[in-house]
């Protein structure tokens, strides 16, 4: 009798590119806050990664407003991994800006509007509404039309009638012919699941009926349950919106329906400046709806990387801004030891003023050993998909002692191409070698500059 075969089945959630910091889930502590030693892909760092878990009890508990954090330390130690793990462990509800330094010099913008722009968007603001709506599967759409009451050939449309499903029940409503526009915008049809407000009209479409599901075998849709409850009731609406959303939606000009402003809003848009008498409006309009307990706000992280690249305008800003009752928790990271100001010659400890220093709490991160280093080799070899032994990751360390860290993780996915050219699935130390010698580290080519430095053009 044959044997049967048995294969695996592919599955088909989507492969996501892998980016620096992909094997980043978090800060790897306990409950108690004690770094693991091996935790949420983190290797190491257990000191920095400790101080970073109580920033983000103090973000939970809203302590942190108006201070700031400072990253320090070598290139290649983990400072950017720390700040993408504290926004993991805070969560997809609260807003995350990250930004590097060099962002601020633009050719159409002030380097304030942008620090400023950064500074609203990493602020968070949930709206609870209470509204009275009609919600339910659509079973039936149909228009009504009319005589045109502006005369001629045309007819218009006078009223909509619309069936709606719930679990308990069905209703027929009769719309206004402006929620009719609302809803060929929205582009719903029948067997979608939608919900109407009832004192302004707007319609959202919610997704289509799961009752649908088995439609197609391919399609691009979001299937929900049919809902609960009566067809009219009153639902308790959240939404996130960050400030620098509530910024944008009104500094954009509506516009007429004159030629010149219908060319306007065709033509791709500059980038503008927001004007701060506008963000003070907002600014009274959210702090009322905080009074009156309709919204909550929820301070973000700014995360600046690069943060030695800001000038001294930059710097004093920063100092006004992290004094604002409406401010996030700034997160700087640097690589750099004394050095210049920019734009200045003051020399400063990380090139950032002592006065701004002064008000940053300072994470040192350390430089990583040989053991540590195989370790992260073998996260990413994992994260990668590839297959490397022993000895490889251990030639790969000693590579990562002697050039960089990020030299030796750059050697992996060339290896492995190099191992499969060689006809092997698995990575060996002779393809690591070979590699090696294709490509040179920062150190081995300044080497090699010193060397030949006539042959270049100084």
């Amino acid at each position: 009798m044959d044997k049967v075969r048995i294969e695996e089945v592919q599955s088909t959630t989507k492969k996501q590119r892998i980016a620096t910091h992909t094997h980043i889930k978090g800060l790897g502590l306990e409950a108690s806050g004690r770094a693991l030693p091996l935790a949420a892909g983190f290797v190491g760092q257990a000191e920095a990664r400790e101080a970073s878990g109580l920033v983000v009890d103090m973000i939970r508990q809203k302590k942190m407003a108006g201070r700031a954090l400072l990253l320090a330390g070598p290139p290649g130690t983990g400072k950017t991994a720390l700040a993408l793990g504290i926004a993991q462990e805070l969560g997809s509800k609260v807003p995350f800006c990250p930004m590097v330094g060099s962002e601020v010099y633009s050719s159409e913008v002030k380097k304030t509007e942008i620090l400023m722009e950064n500074f609203r968007r990493a602020i968070g603001l949930r709206i609870k509404e209470n509204k009275e709506v009609y919600e339910g599967e659509i079973t039936e759409l149909s228009p009504e039309e009319a005589e045109s009451v502006t005369g001629g050939y045309g007819k218009s449309i006078s009223h909509v009638i619309i069936g709606l499903k719930t679990v308990k029940g069905t209703k027929q409503l009769k719309l206004d012919p402006t929620i009719y526009d609302a809803l060929i915008k929205e582009k719903v049809a029948v067997g979608d699941v939608i919900y109407i407000e009832a004192n302004s009209g707007a319609v959202k479409r919610v997704g289509r009926s799961d009752a649908f599901a088995t439609e197609f075998d391919l399609e691009a849709e979001e299937y929900v349950p049919l809902p609960k409850g009566e067809v009219h009731k009153k639902k308790e609406i959240v939404q996130d919106v960050t400030l620098h959303d509530l910024d944008a939606a009104n500094a954009r000009p509506q516009g007429g329906q004159d030629i010149l402003s219908l060319m306007g809003q065709m033509m791709k848009p500059r980038k503008t400046e927001i004007t701060d008498k506008l963000r003070q409006e907002i600014n009274k309009v959210v702090n009322r709806y905080i009074d009156e307990g309709v919204a909550e706000l929820v301070p973000g992280v700014l995360f600046i990387d690069e943060v030695h690249m800001l000038d001294m305008e930059c710097f004093s800003y920063l100092n006004r801004a992290l004094e604002s009752s409406l401010s996030p928790i700034v997160i700087f990271a640097t690589n750099r030891g004394f050095c210049n100001v920019r734009g200045t010659d003051m020399n400063c400890p990380h090139g950032i003023p002592v006065d701004l220093l002064d008000r940053l709490v300072i994470i040192r991160t350390q430089t990583y050993d040989v053991a540590d280093m195989i370790k992260i080799l073998a996260l990413r070899a994992n994260v990668e998909d590839l297959v490397i032994d022993d000895e490889s990751l251990a030639y790969l360390g000693d590579i990562g002692l002697q050039a960089s860290l990020r030299h030796a993780v750059q050697l992996l996915s060339p290896s492995s191409i190099m191992a499969k050219m060689n006809g092997r699935d698995n990575i060996c130390k002779a393809d690591i070698e070979e590699v090696k010698a294709l490509y040179m580290d920062a150190k081995s080519s300044a080497r090699l500059l010193q060397a030949q430095q006539e042959k270049y053009i100084s």
